[in-house]
């Protein structure tokens, strides 16, 4: 896959957009441990960079999946983590389905304002106890008349502390579990204030990727019209992992960049570090794990690359998105901790870049699928283990 002129205009709009409206604040959000993102993402909307695969009826610009992956790749540019995951939950987590499956009357109440910026959404999935186990959610959708009544927990969850909307995974019925799960648009807020029955229980303090708010939020009897259910009933388990594909590679996608930075920076400290009468640059063992590193993340870079291309072609590419999000994770671990450990005590300081990265980056591993759920995933798809029957 190659980016053509258009792919780089949208790339060099955007970076122009982070260089001078979100890195110059980003220590001020690191440290208030939230970011405005209403005031961020109506930037992002008014440059049209919140809906670029997105239905041009409901003001997206209807490209193809590739210019997501190029938006994907040059946040990485932003001088942290939190950021940029909370524009991608924004336009390729809480928004796929929406868009794919969503009626013209949800589409134009909750994407279009989103695509512009209005609003803020976020995907409920996770809960206190199913993370990356998805069939084993709890939360209960009861149907009341034309209504849906809901009821549950849920945790993790990224931008909802700030999100007018939810696009929740919740039991429908008494099915299967893969069979009895629906997507339902929830509205959080009405007028800036919480809709009855939502709870915002707990901010979650992390270890990274501070920026980000991240909630657990509880519903209580919160009622919902039926029509506000994202396709048919009981498909929102098949919707959901559908939707992952593309949030796996975007999580992928957004890692190139970011890594990149990583080993540059370090390059760049180790050219001027004086160590034993030389630099730290001149250490050989220095150049060929330097070396090791950029080849990984130009190995991922090719997979990414090469998943999207398919995916582009109308291709399932469940399999190679499953191997570019386990690889992202991977090297989130490694490039930045032996990185840091290129910087000495410098890169065991809170300010450092470096260290900034070795702190957000661990969440690869973990948020959108565990590398186990990943590696069983695709043990599954190359038949050395089990499926379980549903």
């Amino acid at each position: 896959m190659q980016f053509t002129h258009e792919h780089r205009e949208i790339q060099n709009t955007l970076k122009r957009y982070i260089d001078e409206h979100i890195n110059p604040h980003v220590d001020e959000w690191e440290a208030a441990e939230i970011f405005p993102a209403h005031e961020v993402f109506k930037g992002l909307g008014q440059l049209g960079l919140l809906g670029l695969t997105k239905p041009e009826a409901f003001g997206g610009a209807g490209l193809d999946y590739s210019y997501s992956l190029a938006m994907a790749e040059t946040l990485g540019h932003i001088h942290c983590g939190g950021v940029p995951m909370a524009i991608g939950v924004q336009t390729d987590m809480a928004t796929p389905a929406l868009a794919r499956f969503g009626s013209d009357e949800l589409r134009a109440q909750f994407l279009a304002p989103a695509i512009a910026g209005d609003m803020v959404g976020c995907i409920g999935v996770s809960e206190p106890g199913a993370g990356s186990d998805v069939a084993a959610i709890k939360s209960v959708a009861r149907k009341d008349g034309d209504d849906y009544v809901i009821t549950g927990q849920k945790m993790w969850i990224t931008n909802s502390l700030q999100a007018d909307w939810m696009c929740m995974l919740v039991n429908t019925s008494d099915g299967p579990a893969h069979k009895n799960k629906s997507l339902v648009m929830v509205p959080m807020r009405e007028k800036g204030q919480l809709v009855k029955g939502i709870e915002v229980a707990q901010k979650i303090k992390k270890i990274g990727m501070n920026s980000s708010d991240t909630g657990l939020i509880y519903f209580d009897e919160v009622r919902v019209p039926q029509r506000y259910r994202i396709g048919a009933e009981g498909a929102g388990f098949i919707y959901q992992m559908q939707q992952f594909q593309e949030e796996r590679l975007w999580c992928a996608a957004s890692t190139l960049q970011s890594l990149t930075n990583c080993i540059e920076w370090t390059i760049e400290w180790a050219q001027e570090r004086k160590l034993f009468g030389a630099t730290l640059a001149d250490q050989q063992w220095v150049q060929f794990k330097l070396a090791e590193l950029k080849t990984e993340v130009e190995s991922l870079r090719a997979l990414t690359y090469l998943s999207c291309e398919h995916y582009v072609a109308g291709e399932d590419v469940t399999e190679w998105a499953t191997m570019a999000k386990l690889k992202a994770g991977r090297l989130n671990r490694l490039v930045p901790d032996t990185c840091l450990q290129f910087w000495g005590g410098m890169g065991f300081t809170w300010e450092n870049r470096v260290s900034r990265m070795y702190r957000d980056g661990r969440l690869a591993s973990i948020g959108g699928g565990a590398d186990e759920v990943m590696l069983g995933i695709l043990t599954k798809m190359m038949g050395i283990a089990k499926r379980p029957a549903h």
